[in-house]
């Protein structure tokens, strides 16, 4: 994440809290949209309205984390509502813009959105959260369903999270490895960012009584990670003269390794498969993001490093029925486009703020409202009259005051869940059915782990 804390100004006054209402939603709303037969429910019987202006931002093309797929989805996603007469009569013109991994380049597309009049930003991606929600904040823009990559989108009054981020990917990897992992390395960028990853799944680790993980820094768009690797497995005891090689098959019992550094975790894996060869074999993780069915693919399937892998993602496996609907908008809108993966956490998450954007709108519909503001839309997510529900993809959601978890450092978040993944045979699949709930450990992690 992203450095030092400042508070965020509040340019609406908020509302009453309520609980949050934490059930699934059941597979009535996917059938729905099925039924469909690829329809969007409750549009184009009104008349056309005035178009609804949003932006949705990613890195493209740099050295570091690329989101290519997000700003796809969200041109997918407008291609679709467009073709069934808008979101009650409104078309959707999706703004998009390349934020380079870059704090000035995040700044000019938060200034570009407000300068074009979007109603909002739904489903980016930014490292840089101070510099691109200044610009919103002073504008009254909302943050709607950010992928969670820095500090700002749980701390903005302007910022409204559809997933508990970075914090809660690794608080649950914590746990999912305290199961079987007496020993675990961390590989984490050495970034501001990658900081607070120790301390996030060190709290999951101490739930199981586990003590806190070796804390290995690697260069973020490093391209070589022998270095990494050799540490990780003398810090977790993975020791040839103990264990035997690994291919003798020895194995280091309860030792671990997981690896999170976006997109150049392929690197790592890369080189932990290379001097795997001579060390004892251990357990690997990682969260999803940083590992995806494609890298699994890529690294060899079921002979590759990864087999077996615990990944910690925030939503329902791919394969899982609930995304349906999402997959027939990328089959008849999407053309085709490669950048596209339905598998990459980005792409689910865009999906997910623009079910969230079009039930505002719905929303505001409802009430008589024609003119989709930026006002209009934080109003209405500050009201919160209806929790938003995404077909089960996540709890459902709203964000008013009594809404948000008690989070040290996250004060936005309101959705605790992640779920638990495996690579088996090549496949990333549900290590185990539903959502597991986080929200204690985090509230209970401590900062100086």
């Amino acid at each position: 994440m992203t450095g030092r804390r400042r508070s965020s100004p509040r340019p609406f006054r908020r509302a009453p809290a309520v609980a949050l209402a934490s059930t699934v939603a059941c597979g009535a709303a996917i059938t729905s949209l099925l039924a469909a037969s690829g329809s969007l429910p409750g549009t184009g019987d009104s008349g056309e309205k005035d178009p609804v202006t949003v932006m949705t931002w990613a890195p493209e093309n740099t050295k570091a984390t690329n989101m290519p797929g997000m700003p796809a989805m969200a041109q997918a996603y407008a291609r679709w509502v467009n073709a069934h007469g808008g979101i009650r009569g409104h078309r959707l013109r999706v703004l998009t813009c390349n934020e380079h991994n870059d704090s000035v380049s995040a700044a000019q597309c938060a200034q570009r959105a407000v300068d074009q009049g979007a109603a909002a930003v739904v489903g980016s991606y930014s490292q840089f959260g101070r510099q691109f929600m200044s610009p919103l904040e002073v504008s009254g823009v909302p943050f709607i369903g950010g992928y969670g990559a820095s500090d700002e989108e749980f701390e903005s009054p302007l910022s409204y999270p559809v997933n508990g981020g970075q914090a809660s990917l690794l608080a649950g990897n914590g746990r999912q490895l305290a199961r079987d992992c007496r020993r675990v390395a961390l590989v984490r960028p050495d970034t501001l960012q990658g900081d607070q990853m120790p301390s996030l799944l060190n709290s999951g680790l101490q739930s199981g009584s586990r003590h806190p993980a070796k804390d290995i820094k690697a260069p973020e768009d490093g391209t070589d990670y022998s270095p990494q690797v050799t540490r990780a497995l003398d810090g977790i005891g993975a020791d040839p003269a103990v264990y035997g090689s690994a291919q003798g098959g020895g194995k280091a019992p309860g030792a671990c390794v997981t690896a999170s550094l976006g997109d150049h975790t392929d690197a790592f894996f890369d080189s932990f498969r290379r001097l795997q060869e001579d060390s004892p074999r251990v357990q690997v993780a990682s969260v999803l993001g940083s590992v995806g069915q494609s890298l699994v693919n890529r690294t060899g399937g079921r002979s590759g490093p990864l087999e077996g892998a615990d990944i910690t993602g925030w939503y329902p496996a791919a394969g899982d029925p609930r995304w349906r609907p999402m997959r027939k908008v990328i089959t008849d809108y999407a053309f085709d486009d490669n950048r596209i993966d339905p598998a990459d956490q980005g792409v689910q998450t865009t999906w997910i703020a623009y079910t969230v954007l079009r039930a505002l709108i719905e929303q505001l519909d409802d009430r008589g409202v024609q003119d989709i503001t930026p006002h209009a839309l934080q109003q209405t997510l500050d009201r919160g009259d209806h929790a938003i529900d995404t077909g089960g993809l996540t709890p459902k959601l709203r964000w008013r005051d009594g809404d948000t978890l008690a989070v040290q450092d996250f004060p936005r978040i309101v959705n605790g869940m992640v779920t638990y993944q495996v690579v088996r045979d090549g496949e990333l699949v549900a290590a185990q059915r539903g959502f597991v709930n986080v929200t204690k450990t985090l509230e209970r992690r401590r900062t100086d782990s």
